[in-house]
């Protein structure tokens, strides 16, 4: 046996004896002290071999024998702290990683509350505050493998990352703030830049080292979702001291590249997240797409096409990246060719909600703005095809923001890919998100590149003209009163012409029939714009007249076709065929309904047939609607030939005479609340069930099931609302059980649109049909609709229907919370 390690064993088992058993404070203090040189501390050290020794064999032991005699006597053997000081000691200058797990171990092994576990983890906090999880870390870089080299490292892997949880566990009230999650981990990140440096300073000085447990500690980090708190505080100092150094960069990827796969797409998220630009992303993750399949899976497929969360930076940032580096550009043409099929499926426009399609929608722009015309060159007919088969697919969508973004992309991606071809234009509404998204598709110019770069016509300091020199060159100003300011015209005002008429040759016609000649047979095209205009108002005022050629009328008026350009061509159209439906309701309503199921009908008329039922249900069943007009937002009265027409000045003159006039009483503030019966009560069943019986019946240009999905949208929309107009009306109990049924036979149909429609209804019968008759006639139908609602709120892809099945479930509950009552003895 070498005698130098048994000199070293000796000494330590000597220490434990006499820590363990003396109650003498001085020669505890000796003993302490004495051992403090194997440490390395004292100005006679021991040598490097027993240095070694010590840490590998004893330290544990004598730290455990330490933790083991803590409590209040023992520290008080001594005055001034000076015990409890030199036993912080050893832990604060031994061996790091040895010191970390005994404190851990006994603090998981205290009982708690007590003494000693309180003194150990306020010597933990000490511990982390001077940077000693650094030097845990640094042990581990330095350290090369061994037979218990993994064994540590996830020992100490686990410790390092749950200290937080397991610190809150069992300090819980009493826990320290060093040791909450938002303290412990941008205390970690900074810990782990430290070590950073000493690798860097290392491999400087010809050292090898490893960044494998840094890389692991950072991918754990991420997992349990402190990627804000961590790379908060490295992307910042890392941004930076990788700008001037090759050797911080090469050190910062193999960082990333060494990152576990279970951990790559966690610690991806984060810097994408925290990098403040593509070319920070690029400096501090490399080609890491390139060597690592799982890392080339996240940033191509999982953040593009399995996640929509990113933000539009984080989006940029990511296709940016992507595009900055030659080896890294064949990987963005691949992700446009993925994002274009995508965005054309058919079936993921159906089953993808609105959100994602936006999401993917942005990333095409994206993408098409980073990429060179030779590069889309290559890929034109792929690009094309993918494009156009999108293009066709959502056009036929029956959402209007679906429809949007085909035509947006449509117009952008066709531009860019084909730009020799004829453009594609189209008409939509232009919003915020319109204009974002045609920001993002604008080519992003490079610094090298003068030509990018716009012409700049702010104008130089050097070569600013004088002032005085340009007056005098210029023409002179003529003196004050001269011709030329005799002759200006701009203070004149203009005169007031809003309620001027169109003076016309032909006069309007007086009466309904004359309206219906002049549609119908007349030449004189003012004669029939006048009728136009004029026959809403006839219709009101001649009823009887009305009901006489109201079937005929509502035929013409439903085939009429724009001959000139009307005004509002589509408004008067549509407002006299509520007029003739309000007027005689039972058989312009019961010919309307037959229409939309003929023959020969455009989609575009049989949607009008259902607004005009929707509206003339609404004006039929407004309470108090005999004896006042109609309220319609018709065009400017001044336009309109026999419109009556009230003077500007008698309305000022009013208004003049009502503030003027003092009352002593003004009896009740508002107008009396309208009453009357539900006109739409007697006729309800002419609007409602026409509408249901051929639904599911093609004809040769007319197919609700199949391709025109949005005429089947409209009408489940226009029925439900037929049902909410009819609440408190004898018929709302068949009405409400034959529209349950045609929900319950389309309740899994792939449109969206469909499906929004279905749920209204649902809602409207829950309205409309008493509690009492739901519970007794209803039922079944509604236990059903509860399944299927459920089914609904949490699996719909869309947006909207998840939001509406829900307003139904409550309606539901409301109605069980509202019969319960009424239930129970």
């Amino acid at each position: 046996m070498d005698p130098e390690v048994s000199a070293v064993r000796l000494t330590v088992w000597e220490a434990v004896h006499i820590v363990s058993s003396s109650e003498d404070g001085g020669r505890i203090f000796c003993t302490l002290g004495s051992l403090k040189r194997y440490l390395g501390e004292t100005e006679n050290p021991a040598l490097p071999e027993e240095q070694e020794e010590f840490a590998r064999i004893h330290f544990s032991t004598f730290l455990r024998c330490l933790v083991g005699k803590l409590s209040p006597d023992w520290l008080e053997l001594l005055p001034d702290g000076q015990m409890e000081e030199l036993w912080a000691s050893f832990f604060l200058e031994g061996p790091a990683d040895q010191a970390f797990l005994v404190l851990m171990e006994s603090i998981e092994g205290a009982a708690s509350p007590s003494f000693c576990l309180m003194k150990t983890a306020q010597l933990l906090a000490r511990f982390l505050s001077v940077g000693r999880m650094a030097a845990v870390m640094e042990g581990q870089c330095r350290q090369q493998a061994g037979p218990a080299f993994p064994l540590l490292q996830d020992t100490l892997l686990t410790k390092v990352v749950g200290l937080p949880d397991r610190l809150g566990s069992r300090l819980q009230r009493e826990n320290l703030p060093t040791f909450l999650p938002q303290s412990y981990f941008p205390l970690l990140g900074e810990d782990i830049l430290r070590a950073l440096q000493v690798v860097v300073d290392s491999l400087r000085g010809g050292l090898d080292c490893s960044v494998s447990f840094l890389s692991q500690v950072l991918g754990k980090a991420c997992v349990r979702g402190r990627q804000k708190e961590v790379l908060g505080v490295l992307v910042p100092r890392l941004t930076v001291l990788t700008q001037g150094s090759c050797l911080w960069q090469r050190v910062c990827w193999c960082l990333v590249e060494r990152v576990p796969d279970w951990a790559m797409e966690a610690v991806l998220k984060g810097f994408v997240e925290a990098a403040p630009g593509p070319e920070v992303l690029s400096r501090l993750l490399g080609n890491v797409v390139t060597k690592s399949k799982k890392a080339q899976f996240v940033m191509t497929r999982k953040l593009l096409f399995l996640q929509y969360s990113c933000t539009m930076p984080m989006l940029q940032s990511l296709l940016g990246y992507l595009a900055m580096d030659s080896q890294r550009r064949s990987l963005l043409m691949q992700a446009l060719k993925e994002l274009l099929e995508t965005w054309g499926s058919s079936s993921a426009i159906r089953h993808v909600p609105l959100v994602q399609q936006r999401y993917i929608s942005k990333a095409i722009l994206i993408c098409l703005a980073h990429l060179g015309e030779a590069e889309l060159r290559d890929s034109r007919h792929e690009l094309l095809a993918s494009l156009m088969e999108g293009v066709k697919s959502r056009l036929d969508s029956s959402l209007t923001p679906v429809r949007r973004l085909g035509m947006i992309v449509a117009e952008v991606a066709s531009a860019r890919i084909h730009p020799e071809g004829p453009p594609l234009k189209f008409q939509y509404e232009e919003d915020e998100l319109t204009r974002e998204m045609l920001a993002l598709a604008m080519p992003r110019p490079t610094a090298d590149d003068p030509s990018e770069a716009g012409p700049s016509f702010a104008p130089v300091s050097g070569e600013t003209p004088d002032r005085e020199t340009v007056d005098r060159s210029g023409p002179q100003a003529g003196p004050e009163g001269s011709d030329s300011e005799l002759d200006s015209d701009d203070e004149f005002v203009p005169y007031d012409m809003s309620v001027d008429r169109e003076q016309r040759s032909s006069k309007a016609p007086s009466y309904v029939r004359g309206c219906l000649e002049a549609l119908t047979g007349s030449e004189d095209w003012e004669r029939w714009e006048a009728a136009l205009w004029a026959l809403e108002g006839l219709i009101f005022r001649s009823p009887a007249a009305t009901q006489e050629v109201s079937v005929e009328l509502a035929k013409v008026l439903l085939h009429l076709e724009e001959k000139t350009a009307v005004a509002g061509f589509e408004g008067l159209r549509q407002r006299a065929l509520v007029a003739v439906t309000v007027t005689d309701p039972a058989r312009v309503a019961e010919y309307l309904t037959t229409q939309f199921y003929a023959l020969n009908y455009s989609l575009r008329q049989r949607m009008d047939i259902l607004d005009v039922l929707t509206l003339a249900a609404q004006e039929l069943s407004r309470p108090g609607r005999l004896g006042r007009a109609p309220q319609r937002g018709s065009p400017d009265p001044g336009s309109q030939p026999g419109g009556a027409v009230v003077p500007a000045w008698r309305v000022v003159v009013e208004e003049r005479v009502r503030r003027k006039t003092r009352r002593f009483s003004k009896g009740s503030a508002g107008r009396a609340p309208a009453v009357g019966p539900n006109e739409f009560n007697s006729v309800a069943g002419y609007f409602f069930f026409p509408l249901l019986q051929h639904f599911d019946r093609p004809l040769v240009t007319f197919d609700l099931l199949g391709d025109d999905q949005l005429v089947l949208g409209r009408l489940a929309h226009t029925l439900g609302a037929l049902m909410y107009l009819a609440v408190n009306t004898t018929v709302a109990v068949p009405m409400g059980k034959a529209l349950l049924e045609f929900v319950w036979a389309l309740r899994f149909h792939g449109d969206a649109y469909v499906r929004q429609g279905l749920l209204s209804a649902v809602s409207a019968v829950l309205l409309s049909v008493p509690a009492e008759r739901l519970l007794a006639d209803l039922l079944d139908e509604l236990l059903e609709a509860r399944s299927w609602l459920g089914d609904v709120a949490e699996e719909d892809p869309d947006e909207d229907c998840r939001l509406l099945a829900v307003k139904a479930l409550l309606l539901l509950e409301k109605l069980r919370d509202k019969l319960l009552p009424l239930s129970s003895p």
